[in-house]
């Protein structure tokens, strides 16, 4: 009996322990994002998350992990160790709408030197985007700078292609949402901890 009390005792703690390690998560727009992530063997925080709008529609929400918390560009920038930007997506996008959307991003917010040194990484990312015909509501993609291997790009758990290995490349996708010329400025503000657009602790 006492054997039988001892594992009861065990197999409660162990309950109890599961249910206490549950990562807490932000909720955005009804999108669910984890506060605490691992890449590459490193935990990350929820640096920010928040709502990428285009005219009145929600196109995606997408959250920025860091290390440590960050409020400024330069020091998101500068970060060291992984990094991941993660977009769900809030409604269906062919591939050219969602491409386009980042290329152009990526274009106003780097300087042409820096292009011209990324050309082919460039060319690269956009073919990327041809092999996804289209994105759908729900649909997670990833966007990993990973120190060693580069920046690594997933959809919904599937790697897509191989790493770019420039980190100027990883700051250039940053840029997108981060730049001077940012794809939606509310969600800038909310990478960057400014405001809670939308969002709630759960």
């Amino acid at each position: 009996m006492q054997m039988k009390t001892i594992v009861k005792q065990l197999a409660g703690l162990v309950l109890a322990l599961g249910i206490g390690m549950q990562a807490s998560a932000t909720e955005v727009a009804g999108v669910k994002l984890d506060d605490t992530i691992q890449v590459a063997g490193t935990d990350l925080k929820l640096n920010g998350a928040g709502i990428r709008y285009k005219a009145i529609f929600k196109v995606y929400v997408a959250g920025l992990y860091l290390k440590d918390k960050k409020t400024t560009v330069p020091e998101v920038l500068a970060s060291a160790g992984p990094r991941r930007v993660t977009i769900v997506m809030m409604r269906d996008l062919s591939n050219e709408e969602f491409g386009r959307g980042f290329m152009s991003g990526i274009q106003q917010n780097t300087d042409k030197a820096e292009k011209s040194k990324m050309t082919s990484q460039f060319i690269r990312f956009g073919e990327l985007f041809a092999s996804v015909p289209e994105l759908k509501k729900g649909d997670v993609m990833t966007n990993d700078w990973i120190p060693g291997v580069g920046t690594v790009v997933a959809l919904n758990g599937k790697k897509m292609g191989d790493p770019y290995p420039d980190i100027a490349f990883y700051n250039a996708l940053l840029r997108i949402w981060l730049g001077e010329y940012p794809v939606d400025r509310g969600l800038k503000r909310a990478m960057l901890g400014e405001e809670e657009s939308n969002s709630r602790s759960r």
